[in-house]
């Protein structure tokens, strides 16, 4: 049976978005919000809210105990994490759970074994999947530069360092030599403490010019399983994806061999997701080289940010059967079957407060006038800020996600374009008017390595150097 109210366990566009489908399926919904949320979109959307905590994230979205408090207050049944935040964190499941409520996620086993990126490593070896080369056991946020070393020593510069316990390209670290590695580990474990309240960390080798693609999958408590293509989400700037589209256009998915290699990779997530007895929406990501060999990368168990363009281009709601999977129910039987036909191209752009000329620094500020394109069946629009609303430093400054869809690629990005051609936003910084990357994007969908399909992780980043002027 389905829930009667929901609480939601986040912020932005993603909580009204989750409460978007709440609404359309006749759910009462609860909202959380720190003290800078407090007259935020969600929270006016919501049904219900409850104060959680200050502004900071540590003390008010990472308060697993503040929240799950306030569902049973409210009289929720259950818990939608989004993503981010404790949509993958373990404790907070088992907690959601020892309340009487429901998680609407993966169990907390499969949390264990996936949320942790080390256990994650080790179920996708075991499922035949090859991880990126790199260590199987974290390190010590402390006292661990020696032996870094030994295995940086042993992987391969350049290496890249990472969270274990987070995502989102969050502290993520590039190493190229062993005399800049321990800042880059200091620097890493820190973020990653305040940003999980996890400072364990771990290296793997760094790939060139790779592509990053992920598979999205969908499973249901009694064993039924359907992976519903890929994404590819290799525009990113500081390891945090910008563009994302589905499916991908790469060259080595290209003809009767790229069709070969594209069924591989969904059949090592398919495997990946059995072998961890996966409940719900989930995403294996690869990274693949040039070549078209891929590595597994890790699992996100959680909804992804960029979730719409799957939807676009299958006409699934994922949010909705998170709910239904939660609730109890199985895949439907075409879904079962894995006859859902996928029609189309999707591309999604994230806008936001930040300045691509600065290395991409966020532009706190106040968002004195905006205007989104107008939504259509072919265009979608995900944000969680109106007029008059404030950009603060506390969080993530993506302001909103805009989705285009298209008969073909072609189609989708002119789509796009023209909507973000639309786009109005007017921020005013501390001192003056402050940036966002919306004209940057516009540049991204325009240049010739988007265009073909070519492009790779370092593009973006690339192209706003190139942008830069030149004293």
């Amino acid at each position: 049976m389905m829930f009667s109210k929901v609480l939601i366990a986040n912020r932005g566009e993603i909580a009204c978005r989750i409460l978007r489908t709440c609404r359309r399926l006749g759910i009462s919904t609860v909202a959380v919000y720190s003290d800078a949320d407090a007259g935020a979109l969600h929270v006016e959307m919501a049904d219900q809210s409850v104060r959680i905590g200050p502004p900071p994230v540590k003390d008010s979205y990472l308060r697993g105990d503040e929240i799950v408090n306030a569902a049973r207050a409210t009289g929720a049944q259950a818990i939608h994490p989004g993503y981010g935040l404790l949509s993958e964190k373990s404790s907070f499941a088992r907690a959601v759970q020892g309340a009487g409520l429901v998680f609407i996620g993966p169990p907390p086993e499969v949390l264990d074994a996936l949320g942790d990126k080390m256990r994650a490593r080790r179920v996708a070896t075991l499922a035949g999947a090859r991880p990126v080369p790199g260590l199987d056991e974290p390190l010590a946020a402390e006292g661990a530069l020696d032996l870094a070393r030994d295995h940086a020593e042993r992987i391969g510069y350049p290496i890249i360092i990472k969270a274990v316990g987070g995502g989102g390209g969050i502290g993520m670290q590039v190493v190229e030599s062993s005399d800049k590695l321990e800042r880059a580990l200091k620097t890493c474990a820190d973020r990653a403490r305040a940003a999980f309240g996890d400072a364990r960390i771990y290296l793997e080798r760094y790939l060139s010019s790779p592509k990053h693609i992920e598979v999205q999958g969908l499973c249901d408590a009694s064993g039924g399983a359907v992976i519903l293509g890929e994404r590819e989400c290799s525009v990113q700037r500081r390891h945090q994806k910008i563009v994302e589209e589905s499916p991908s256009v790469a060259p080595f998915f290209r003809g009767d061999e790229g069709a070969a290699r594209r069924r591989a990779i969904e059949s090592s997530a398919l495997s990946i997701f059995r072998s961890a007895r996966y409940v719900g929406a989930g995403t294996c990501e690869f990274v693949v080289d040039p070549h078209g060999d891929a590595f597994f990368l890790e699992v996100n168990a959680r909804l992804q940010v960029e979730h719409p363009v799957t939807e676009m281009c299958t006409g699934l709601d994922l949010v909705e059967q998170q709910l239904k999977i939660a609730a109890g129910d199985v895949l439907s039987a075409d879904l079962a079957r894995g006859e859902l036909a996928r029609r189309g191209h999707a591309v999604e752009v994230r806008v936001y407060a930040e300045d691509p000329a600065k290395s991409f620094a966020p532009q706190p500020g106040r968002l004195a006038r905006v205007v989104w394109p107008t939504v259509a069946d072919d265009l979608r629009v995900e944000t969680g800020f109106r007029d008059g609303d404030t950009v603060t430093p506390y969080y993530d400054p993506l302001l909103a996600k805009i989705i285009a869809h298209g008969n073909d690629r072609q189609g989708a990005i002119d789509r796009l374009d023209a909507a973000l051609a639309t786009t109005v936003i007017d921020l005013e910084g501390p001192k003056s008017k402050a940036q966002t990357n919306l004209g940057f994007l516009r540049k991204v969908l325009a240049s010739e390595p988007f265009r073909s399909g070519t492009y790779d992780t370092h593009f973006a980043e690339a192209l706003a150097k190139s942008d830069k002027p030149t004293s």
